[in-house]
């Protein structure tokens, strides 16, 4: 059996004591959240994708969000207290983050940028998060979440 290789993100949660469960699938190429919820039978509502977003002042905000639902850009900005925002472009996540598309993660990032959980993941004991790369899951309570990303909860989808 070997032994399975911790990623930065579950480094950090267990530096945390944070309780959490991996899972992993075989992936080798980036595949929309949807898709891999709907290969393992997973919820959608407690499944998170990471979105990186870049706002007017050039700092970056990190926001996980179910993975059906699509990010409000104006509410994200004004919760992030500025003008507007874009999604940091594809080619830049791992510059940014550490991480690469389809692996990203809120937690251990190469910096420690402002994140929003959406509100809805405060229903949930467990939520499904990126593990910090392809075919990698972190299950963990959405508190915990944010006491180790210093993050807060906001409602920041499309109604």
């Amino acid at each position: 059996m070997r032994k399975e290789i911790k990623t930065n993100a579950m480094r950090i949660l267990d530096k945390n004591n944070i309780d959490y469960e991996i899972n992993t699938y075989e992936c080798d190429n980036f595949i929309d959240g949807k898709s891999i919820a709907d290969m393992l039978g997973q919820d959608y509502d407690i499944t998170f994708k990471t979105l990186v977003v870049i706002g007017k002042s050039k700092q970056y905000y990190v926001f996980v969000i179910p993975i059906a639902e699509e990010l409000d850009m104006k509410q994200a900005a004004s919760t992030a207290g500025e003008k507007n925002i874009e999604m940091v472009h594809v080619k830049d996540i791992n510059k940014v983050t550490g991480y690469i598309r389809g692996g990203c993660t809120a937690i251990g990032m190469k910096k420690q940028y402002p994140v929003f959980l959406h509100k809805s993941a405060k229903k949930y004991d467990k939520i499904i998060i990126s593990g910090g790369r392809l075919g990698t899951q972190i299950f963990v309570n959405p508190d915990d979440l944010l006491k180790v990303t210093g993050g807060k909860y906001a409602d920041v989808i499309l109604h």
